[in-house]
């Protein structure tokens, strides 16, 4: 399991969150002894709030397999955050042309806590099996569309972001550390494009833009992902206008918008 970890907090809804983060991590249903054993909060604690968010609809209890999964009202406030926060409702027609067009699934991602959350996602004719799908979360610093959006942050929140980095070495190619990372935004704030040369999943290359705001600071980013079976990194390139000229299409489209910008 690929997870960012939770948010930790002292105050009461920090603790709470903390519980929907791992929830909803591990991706299944869950019994109480697993969230204690993952969880930092004492047992009598971590028992309380997963009791008051039963209570609130935020999670729901199965009684006949004594499980936790998340509530009908979290999934109506994930909805209304899609709709409202996203890019995601903007962004469809123009990536769902872009799939159509250059035959390969794309990908429509925003920055959060440092973090890569793919808000949406168009399947190739041929799709690939890969880790990301639209609501997952995953690592900047070494994915097309992470990179893309890290290149264009305003100083102190590169600085932030940086900082929250696992520079995890998923594949020899990864990036391990920030001053590697670091020499290579200055290329990407050149060219305005990114790659993923196989740095998250063995196999799996993109090329990515990011979706930048009037001020120029990223509120997004969009990719092209494939296999090293189907296409290689000049492949890629070669759809690297398709993907910019789309990619200014959106933030046309959001301009109007007021998205978080980073």
């Amino acid at each position: 399991m690929n997870t960012a970890a939770p948010r930790s907090g002292e105050g009461t809804i920090a603790k709470a969150l903390d519980v929907l983060d791992l929830v909803a991590q591990l991706e299944r249903p869950v019994r109480f002894s697993e969230l204690l054993a993952l969880s930092p909060h004492p047992k009598a604690t971590l028992y309380r709030l997963v009791q008051n968010l039963t209570a609130l609809g935020m999670l729901k209890y199965d009684t006949d397999r004594q499980t936790y999964a998340p509530g009908l009202r979290l999934v109506r406030l994930a909805h209304a955050a899609w709709r409202q926060s996203s890019l995601a409702p903007i962004a469809r027609p123009f990536i769902d042309d872009l799939s159509t067009r250059v035959g390969e699934t794309v990908h429509l991602a925003q920055m959060d806590g440092g973090q890569v959350l793919y808000v949406d996602k168009r399947n190739a004719a041929e799709p690939l099996e890969m880790f990301s799908q639209a609501g997952k979360v995953g690592p900047g610093y070494c994915t097309g569309v992470g990179k893309a959006m890290l290149a264009f942050l305003a100083p102190e929140a590169l600085e932030v972001a940086l900082s929250q980095q696992a520079w995890f070495a998923h594949t020899a190619h990864t990036h391990t550390s920030r001053d590697t990372l670091c020499a290579e935004l200055e290329t990407i704030r050149a060219e305005g494009i990114a790659f993923d040369r196989e740095e998250h999943e063995p196999g799996i290359i993109c090329v990515a833009a990011p979706i930048l705001s009037d001020a120029g600071r990223s509120i997004g980013a969009l990719s092209v992902t494939t296999s090293t079976a189907r296409k290689s990194l000049a492949d890629l390139a070669q759809l690297a206008p398709h993907l910019q000229s789309t990619a200014r299409d959106i933030a046309g489209a959001a301009a109007n918008w007021q998205f978080p910008s980073q």
